[in-house]
């Protein structure tokens, strides 16, 4: 009983701190986010994430930060492979979107942009975005990604008001679309 008690207690400890939907982490698609971390008084699961994540956090007045681990098709984000990010970021003063490592390091090439922002894209005319990631050059929004593994996809938005209460709109982030590996 002490044994079953102890994994069941640890694997639900684990889960809430690392995918957390159930003890307050929302998701859209692929993207994930804690929404309670910058308030100033944060559920347990939350402060329990931001203590293991070890992680400058922004307030709830500047911003909110998402990551993707998967493309929209629940399939790992690979350097390997080439991704098209397709559709619009909720309304917010300004944005950043980052490919890390495990480790938060930037894995793009040494001497290329590092990251996708909201004043150097081309746009549709509708307002709406597609970026594309990967090894293979791509015209207009690119970035290429150097090394092996897999990676995550940081998106921070800025002093944005989408996700601020319960009478908030639901907001739509861009869905993350596999093209094809090496």
């Amino acid at each position: 009983m002490v044994g079953v008690a102890l994994v069941v207690g640890f694997g639900l400890s684990w889960y809430a701190l690392s995918d957390g939907r159930l003890f307050g982490a929302i998701r859209i698609g692929p993207w994930t986010a804690w929404h309670n971390v910058g308030a100033s008084t944060p559920d347990p699961y939350t402060r329990a994430y931001v203590a293991r994540a070890g992680a400058l956090q922004l307030g709830a007045s500047e911003g909110m930060q998402f990551t993707a681990t998967t493309d929209s098709d629940g399939q790992r984000l690979e350097r390997n492979c080439n991704y098209r990010i397709d559709g619009t970021t909720p309304v917010a003063a300004f944005w950043t979107m980052v490919p890390v490592d495990g480790s938060g390091r930037i894995v793009t090439r040494p001497n290329g942009p590092a990251a996708f922002n909201s004043t150097h894209l081309a746009r549709e005319n509708d307002g709406s975005l597609q970026l594309h990631i990967g090894k293979d050059l791509r015209p207009q929004n690119w970035l290429e990604l150097a090394g092996d593994g897999s990676y995550s996809l940081v998106l921070t938005l800025y002093d944005t008001a989408s996700f601020a209460g319960i009478a908030a709109a639901p907001a739509n982030l861009p869905a993350i679309i596999r093209e094809g590996c090496r």
